[in-house]
C-alpha cells in the first residue's frame, strides 16, 4: 500500500494569513486607539479592551483548531477541549475585574494613598 503524502503548504499559508490579519488589526487598534472605542465603556472596560479580548481568544482558538488538528475531530471532542478553556478564561477575567475594582475602590476612597 502506498500512502500519498499530501502537502499542507496551502493550509499553513491560510493559517498564517488569518493570524497575521488579526494581529495587524490588534496592532492598528493599539496604536490609534479610536475614541469611539476607547472612551465608550461596557461592563467596566472600554470597548477597545473587549475587542482585544475577543481577538485574542479567537487567535488562541484558531491556533488550537489548526495545529492540534481539531477540525477533523467529532464535535463532542472539540467541545470537551474548548469549553473548559472558555470557562476558565471567563472565570479568570471575572476574578481579575472584580478584584481590580475592589483594590481601586480601596485606594480611591480610603486614607491609603497611591504609593506606587
Amino acid at each position: 500500500m502506498s500512502h500519498a503524502h499530501t502537502s499542507n503548504t496551502a493550509k499553513i499559508w491560510k493559517v498564517f494569513g488569518i493570524l497575521s490579519v488579526v494581529t495587524i488589526i490588534e496592532v492598528i487598534l493599539g496604536i490609534y486607539k479610536p475614541d469611539s472605542l476607547y472612551h465608550v465603556h461596557f461592563l467596566g472596560l472600554s470597548l477597545l479592551n473587549w475587542i482585544f479580548y475577543a481577538l485574542t481568544i479567537f487567535k488562541a482558538y484558531y491556533i488550537v483548531w489548526s495545529f492540534m488538528h481539531l477540525e477533523g475531530e467529532t464535535a463532542s471532542l472539540r467541545w470537551s477541549i474548548v469549553s473548559p478553556v472558555i470557562f476558565l478564561v471567563l472565570y479568570l477575567l471575572f476574578i481579575l475585574l472584580t478584584e481590580g475594582d475592589y483594590i481601586y475602590g480601596v485606594f480611591k476612597d480610603s486614607i491609603i494613598k497611591w504609593n506606587f
